[in-house]
């Protein structure tokens, strides 16, 4: 899409959300409302209601708003003193706190932090709806597309986005410029609530999440137990070939090493409460860097010694708002694929190499493409602007040598140093916040982390940050989404179901069942009084990768007719074809079910 279709969407986005508004205002007198912006792909409004909003109230306000598209109304736009704008929402309540930021200088019309004080304020109105906007609007409603406009759902969300504010009710729309394109998205928002990891997790037996135990603290159910070990087993054995160094910290440290690393000034708000041990304040914990750093101290490091990896799958806990908490993806326990170099300015880039080569494996066997950003330096930073430009060309140039696509993001890095992100595409082609890599100017500073080099002296090593997965809850939870659950049979939590026919047939698909055990594979016999269709149909709904039907001609060859998830029908395969097939699957990691 080029700019001029972008901004001609969102001019119509924009409008579609002051219709809906006013459509809002008219339907619910004495109504209050909050901000409505156009988003990407659509737009939302927030309303303080008498009541809770049901689906037939959003199909009361569709057939209100395609009224009013279709009278024409203008938009008329309209500068204003801020007494002017005072008086018009004198009924608004939030409104006039927008407006008193406007005044003060502290935000806009659609609330976004600004400098400066506003002397005059802009509004918007059509038909009788006026709103605080700095548009830019269509000039009639009749310009937006009649039959390319959808109200989508309602959410709850606090003013402002702070719980200790009012929760509001949120109305989100979409708007097109035709009704083709409309459909698509429809169909496209149909596709991405059946790869819903929270459905699939409930539907797959993946996990759970229980209130009695605590909001964002994940229960792993078998199957996902086992997607989980193979996962975790794939990341260690890829890492101990790479020369790291397998380590575990404790879950909990005394407050002080916090304080070390400056993790408590800045983040102590993510933090859970001090608990006291001994009269000293202990805090469960919230990142692994400090233990990790404290191993490398424990005794003396030459020259020699570098680099040295640490990698370990640490399990740590931040306290996030519950109304962000979000299945898998957004969870307050969650493991980290955490790992710390700690090396010399030399063998910096070799490093920044050999992390790249890992996030290319790892993502190639788990069907990812991606993209990498190069994150420079902040506006509030640590360190010399030598340590800062050295960092940012080592990161620049590891990239440059591999070849690969890139884009800076100035000013993206974190105060401690530059770093690398890289966004994942799904099989939707959805952008998901990938591995990230990132050089640490702050902490060998805080925490006096050297090693003796060839000189005699001491010498402050480098430390990188990384993360290949990030977490182990968030990265499974989007790796349902882009299996759509249908996960390849190494990481298949059951890889084969034997259905016997009749009776007479379940002897024989023990007996392969366990041959099949014994190879390390994960198969069941499904030897229910259900009929042979239902049992294909269960195997089918819980994506088992194959089924292996056994009737008296499969009894006698010493065969299995193979059916795959996806209903293609293989026929009869001798048992050990099958065997060798889906043996060569799972230590190749590959996707398709068959070569």
């Amino acid at each position: 899409m080029d700019n001029h279709q972008d901004e001609k969407l969102h001019r119509i986005r924009h409008s579609a959300a002051h219709v809906m508004a006013g459509a809002v205002l008219e339907l619910f007198p004495g109504a209050k409302f909050g901000i409505g912006p156009a988003i990407a792909d659509g737009f939302y409004y927030d309303f303080d209601l008498p009541r809770p909003l049901t689906p037939e109230d959003l199909e009361v306000i569709e057939r209100r708003m395609r009224e009013i598209i279709q009278e024409g109304y203008l938009f008329e736009r309209k500068v204003v003193t801020p007494e002017e704008a005072r008086q018009i929402f004198k009924d608004q309540p939030y409104k006039l706190e927008l407006i008193e930021g406007l005044v003060s200088g502290r935000e806009n019309e659609d609330g976004e932090v600004v400098q400066g004080p506003a002397q005059e304020i802009t509004i918007y109105r059509h038909h009788n709806f006026t709103d605080l906007c700095k548009g830019p609007h269509v000039e009639r409603t009749s310009d937006i597309p009649l039959d390319g406009f959808k109200l989508l759902k309602t959410a709850g969300a606090y003013w402002r986005g702070d719980e200790r504010n009012p929760q509001l009710q949120r109305i989100y729309g979409t708007a097109w410029l035709s009704k083709e394109e409309l459909d698509a998205y429809l169909e496209r928002l149909e596709e991405i609530e059946r790869r819903d990891h929270r459905r699939l997790g409930k539907q797959l037996d993946i996990y759970s999440i229980d209130l009695d135990i605590g909001p964002g603290l994940v229960l792993w159910h078998p199957n996902g137990a086992i997607i989980r070990h193979e996962i975790e087993t794939f990341w260690r054995n890829e890492h101990l070939k790479r020369g790291y160094s397998l380590v575990y910290t404790p879950h909990i440290a005394s407050e002080r090493i916090y304080e070390i690393s400056g993790h408590l000034e800045a983040y102590a708000d993510m933090m859970y409460a001090p608990m006291e041990i001994e009269g000293r304040p202990y805090r469960v914990k919230p990142m692994n860097c400090p233990g990790h750093i404290k191993i490398f101290k424990s005794q003396l490091r030459s020259y020699r010694d570098l680099p040295i990896r640490y990698a370990e799958l640490g399990t740590v806990y931040r306290f996030e708002r519950s109304g962000v908490l979000h299945g898998l993806l957004r969870v307050r326990g969650f493991t980290q694929d955490d790992a710390h170099i700690f090396c010399r300015p030399d063998q910096l880039q070799e490093e920044i190499n050999g992390v790249l080569d890992l996030i290319d494996h790892l993502m190639s066997t788990f069907g990812y493409r991606y993209k990498a950003y190069l994150s420079t330096r902040p506006e509030k930073y640590i360190g010399t602007d030598e340590q800062w430009e050295f960092a940012t060309e080592k990161l620049r140039a590891a990239l440059e040598q591999r070849g690969k696509e890139y884009e800076v993001d100035e000013g993206g890095g974190v105060f401690y140093g530059p770093k690398i992100d890289i966004k994942l595409w799904d099989a939707l082609g959805r952008e998901w916040q990938g591995p990230t890599l990132q050089l640490d100017l702050n902490l060998p500073e805080r925490f006096d982390v050297n090693y003796i080099g060839e000189d005699g002296k001491e010498h402050r090593v480098i430390i990188l940050h990384r993360a290949v997965l990030g977490s182990m809850e968030r990265f499974i939870g989007g790796l349902l989404e882009h299996y759509a659950g249908n996960f390849p049979p190494w990481l298949a939590p059951v890889q084969a179901v034997f259905i016997p026919i009749a009776d007479r047939h379940n002897a024989y698909c023990f007996a392969r069942a366990e041959l099949l055990r014994q190879d390390g594979l994960r198969v069941q016999v499904d030897d229910s009084s259900e009929r042979m269709s239902a049992k294909i149909r269960q195997a089918q709904l819980q994506k088992v990768p194959y089924m292996l039907v056994v009737g008296d001609r499969e009894l006698e060859a010493g065969a299995v007719s193979v059916r795959l998830r996806s209903g293609e029908d293989l026929g009869s395969v001798p048992f050990e074809t099958f065997q060798q097939q889906l043996l060569e699957a799972v230590r190749t990691r590959r996707h398709e079910l068959w070569k």
